[in-house]
Parts: C-alpha cells; structure tokens; sequence
C-alpha cells in the first residue's frame, strides 16, 4: 500500500506547495504517528490555503488520508487559524464525518509565522524539532493544503499541471485564481484587470519571504503562493532589491547590539542557537564565515521577523543571515547538533507577532481583502521550468515541434536523483526547449 501511493505521487509530479518544494514522494516515504495539515496561511495577504479548505475540503481529506495510509500515522490533525471562520467550519464538518476517527481540527492563534513547520509542530503536539532537524525526527510529517489536494487527484492518475496564486497588491481584481504551472506573470496581472499604477514591481510569494520578480514576462511555478503588485518603494519591497554589499555595510555600521530581533527569533524562542544580533558583527568583515557564531546562519529559516518587525534600526538582519548561510553551504558547512537538545524560551508565550501588527508594520493592510476563488484562466502560451523544485532538474522528454496533450510528461526525474516530474498543463506544440524552460502555444 505504502509503495502505491508513493509511486502515484511521484508519477503526478507532486512537490510542496507551501515551500521550496520538496519533492512530495520522498517527504511521504516514512513512517510516523501524526500528519499535521498546514493551513496557517501564514504570509499576510496569501489566501489560497484558506479559499481551497473551503471550497475543496473533500480533495483535501481524501489526499490527507492517502498521506495517513501511506505513512502508517494514525492521527491526522487539520491545522487552521480561527479567524477563517467558513473554512474552520468546512474543516470541522469533514473531520466528524470521518469514519475512521484519525481526523481532528486545531485552531491556530493568529500570529506570524505560525506556518513554519517547526513552530506548527511545537505549536500543535508541543514536540521540538532538533536544531538543524526535520518534523520526521519527532514523528511528525507536515503537508500544505494544497499539496494534499493534489495528492488526492494523484491518487485518481491525474498530475500536476496547475497551481492555486493569490493575486493582490495594486491590481484592479484581487482573486485567487487557479492557472495552469508555467503561465506568464503579465497574463496572470492582465486576467485581474492589470495593475493599477504604472510604475510598479511583483513580489512572487508573501510580503516576507517572497522575492521581487525582474520583469513579469516569468513563470508560475509549481511553487508560486502568491503575486503582489507594489510600488517600487514600498516598505516591502526596499530589502529585498538592495544590494547585498551595502546591506552589510550598513547593518555593520548602524546594528547596536540591541539584540530585539534575537528576542523575537522563533527559532531562538524554540530553544535553537541562533542569535542574529551575533551574526551582525560578522557582517563588517570580507570573509562571512569567519566568526565562530557564523555557523548560527545555518539554522535560520528566513521568516525576516528580524527585519520586518523586531529590528528599531531598520537594518536587516535576515538578509546577512542568507547570506551568510549560502557562504557556508557553498564550502559545505553543516550543523553539528552534538546531541543537544532544545529547550523552549520562558518567554516565547508572550513573543508572539500577531498577524494583525505585522500587516500594519508593512503597510499592506488596505490590500487584505479576502478575495474569492476564481476559475476558467486559460493562457495561450506557457513556459513550464524543469527545475520548479528541490532537486535535479527533470530531463526535458521533448522537443521543438511534438504536439502534446495536458499532462503528458515533458520532464523525468533523472536516475539516482532527488527531483520530480513535470508534465505539460496545456494543450498545444511545442516551440522552444531552452534555458531550462519547455515552451508550449495552444
């Protein structure tokens, strides 16, 4: 059983809709007791888990009890904020109809970032995951609403061609809309009646951890949360377009050791030995890696607290953090745990960041307008990336000229590779296989 079900997900392309995407067959591939479902919707403004576990609790339950099946886990806990009160009661209703009594619902506090995976756990089962660590070392499997959705299609031999996108910021139509994987960004915006200033960029993601698009002429990947249309100078959108030698040069210069965005850290607050306010003194030196307390980068999780809402300088700490954690990836640093265990703040019961302070902090709260999910987007031409996921990139399975079908494979995983499959999500020829892109008009 448990080898049919990985073997589906793996055959539907199936990744993780709510991160980087990790190929969803391998996550699955384990044995544990709980599956908590993330439906934290955790990035202000992004609300395709919330629309979906209204609109398609039935898909959502079928792909968590395939997960529940294919794990051996005998608790599948739905996890939601509160104040999604249509989707909480959809939730609520499927977990009572359940016949196998594996369902349950908990309803989360609305604070940031109440998605991350090692806050959920904590959160929910009151487990810890060790530093540097994973859900599965505490028995845990995590899955995003809309990758559970996906797995009960994948369990009907359907794959996955189309991605969920919350659509806001300075657009004449807030929607979430659903869009086939590979669809241009500008046919995305022209959809909800384009944008509505004329000097404008697009966050791809959430105003936190989302990065600011070169152009609109990019596609939607398997990944894609969200699309938000800003000014260039909006509060959100300064750090993540600064150069990243001046922003060391100017947290060097300006950081006071305060230490407030090490108080708010929720990786600090879960016991880990991260201290930002550390990692700023290693910001003014040429070698990144230098400082002992550089390793600390590897624990970081980028959620920007430290820049968006603890730091009283302005500075930004999440971005030394990366850019540190990437310097010492490249050499191929690890973290070594030596064994310790992680013991949770006295304080972080009363640290939490309420969603509603952050939306005023980023000045984004006049676009929190809870849109409705829309259907029927069909694009005349999409651009499907092999590499929409953590892994190898697929090999590209066609060429220049082939007609192909929606769902067809177009992109295997490469042998003794982490990777996923990719399948074509529209009907149509191909025209161009380049750059890592497969090309396809209708």
């Amino acid at each position: 059983m448990n080898a049919q079900i990985v073997e589906k997900i793996r055959d539907a392309g199936v990744v993780g809709a709510g991160g980087a995407g990790f190929p969803t067959h391998v996550k699955v591939n384990a044995s544990v007791d709980t599956v908590l479902v993330n439906g934290a919707s955790c990035e202000p403004l992004l609300m395709s888990d919330p629309v979906l576990m209204e609109s398609q609790t039935a898909a959502m339950v079928r792909g968590l009890l395939a997960v529940l099946d294919c794990t051996g886990a005998g608790r599948g806990v739905i996890c939601l904020k509160g104040k999604h009160r249509k989707a909480m009661q959809a939730v609520r209703e499927a977990a009572a109809a359940d016949k196998s009594g594996r369902l349950e619902v908990f309803e989360l506090r609305d604070f940031y970032p109440a998605g991350d995976e090692q806050v959920l756990v904590h959160e929910v089962l009151g487990r810890t995951v060790p530093e540097a660590g994973i859900p599965l070392q505490v028995g845990v499997v995590v899955s995003n609403v809309e990758t559970l959705c996906n797995v009960a299609r994948a369990m009907e031999g359907t794959p996955l061609t189309e991605r969920y996108v919350t659509v806001t910021g300075e657009v004449k139509r807030h929607m979430v809309v659903r869009v086939p994987v590979g669809t241009l960004v500008e046919d995305v915006l022209a959809f909800a009646g384009g944008p509505t200033i004329t000097d404008f960029v697009v966050v791809d993601g959430g105003p936190m951890m989302g990065r600011v698009l070169p152009d609109t002429h990019q596609p939607v990947t398997k990944t894609t949360s969200g699309l938000i249309v800003l000014p260039p100078d909006h509060t959100v959108v300064a750090r993540k377009v600064m150069d990243p030698e001046r922003v060391r040069r100017i947290t060097s210069t300006i950081c006071c050791q305060c230490s407030q965005c090490t108080d708010l850290c929720p990786r600090n607050l879960l016991g880990h030995r991260l201290r930002p306010h550390l990692l700023m003194r290693a910001a003014g030196g040429t070698d990144l890696t230098a400082s002992p307390a550089a390793r600390e980068a590897l624990l970081c999780s980028e959620c920007g607290i430290c820049e968006k809402f603890a730091c009283p300088m302005l500075v930004s700490p999440r971005e030394v953090n990366a850019q540190i954690k990437r310097a010492l990836m490249q050499e191929g640093v690890r973290w070594d745990a030596q064994g310790r265990k992680p013991v949770v703040h006295p304080f972080r019961g009363t640290r939490y960041v309420p969603t509603s302070r952050l939306m005023q902090r980023l000045d984004v709260v006049k676009y929190d307008t809870h849109p409705g999910l829309v259907e029927g987007f069909a694009p005349q031409v999409v651009e499907i990336a092999l590499k929409q996921h953590i892994g190898a990139p697929a090999a590209c399975l066609v060429a220049v000229g082939d007609k192909i079908a929606r769902g067809d494979l177009i992109g295997e995983i490469p042998e003794k590779s982490l990777g996923a499959r990719v399948h074509a999500s529209i009907d149509g020829t191909v025209t161009s296989v380049a750059d890592g892109k497969v090309v396809i008009r209708a």
